[in-house]
């Protein structure tokens, strides 16, 4: 499927190819190749991205998120500069992430979970200039938009509900980090999202809200 220009064959586009798992990138390849499309570049991390975009130009980047040297999300800005298109293929299926992917510029968003049909089909609707969103991720979006306005929580994914569970025991991120299996640095990501999540200022007022609860007036943005 093309984009707009009814000039370029699917050979003429150009992907770049964001994950940090080699298998990941190779079965990304391998789709793009049954389907007529040249394979693409590929980058295991955001400094490698950033590298690419230096060195060519692309049509439509597929993304991670949960890169080694940071946030997908961090690159959407970069991305769209260079006048890339950008489907998130993603893991997370939070209603958070899946909403801040889109704010932040991305043109679609596929689960992981979801039929490699999905994703051929996300790749086709952003490059018709589409936002794609797949049927698992908009139903999380929708859970979420009819949630009580009373669980802040709603928008956490698993791991960061197991690190707000951790952080309401008062057990350190050293502690957190060695039960969940992820490194510290990981765990700070993990907090500074939560944190942008919940609307709070600071992990100060994260770690207050998790030990007194939402009753306890946590510190929001909006209060200080």
């Amino acid at each position: 499927m093309l984009p707009a220009d009814p000039s370029r064959t699917p050979g003429d586009l150009r992907f770049l190819l964001i994950d940090d798992h080699p298998a990941v990138r190779q079965g990304l390849n391998l789709l793009l190749e049954s389907n007529g499309y040249t394979p693409g570049v590929e980058a295991g991390t955001c400094a490698e991205a950033k590298g690419c975009l230096e060195r060519a130009a692309f049509d439509l980047a597929l993304l991670d998120l949960s890169l080694a040297d940071g946030s997908g999300l961090d690159l959407l800005a970069d991305l769209a500069e260079h006048g890339i298109r950008t489907l998130v293929y993603s893991m997370h299926e939070d209603p958070g992430t899946i909403d801040r992917a889109l704010r932040c510029g991305a043109n679609g968003y596929v689960t992981k979970r979801e039929e490699p049909g999905v994703l051929l089909e996300g790749i086709e609707g952003v490059l018709r200039g589409e936002c794609f969103v797949s049927a698992r991720a908009g139903l999380s979006l929708d859970e979420a938009a009819c949630a009580p306005a009373t669980d802040p929580l709603f928008l956490l994914s698993d791991q960061e509900r197991a690190i707000f569970s951790a952080m309401a025991r008062g057990v350190s991120n050293m502690e957190v980090a060695e039960s969940l299996g992820i490194s510290p640095r990981t765990v700070e990501t993990y907090l500074t999202r939560m944190v942008n999540k919940l609307g709070l200022s600071n992990v100060r007022a994260l770690r207050k809200f998790a030990i007194n609860g939402p009753e306890q007036n946590p510190e929001s943005r909006g209060s200080v």
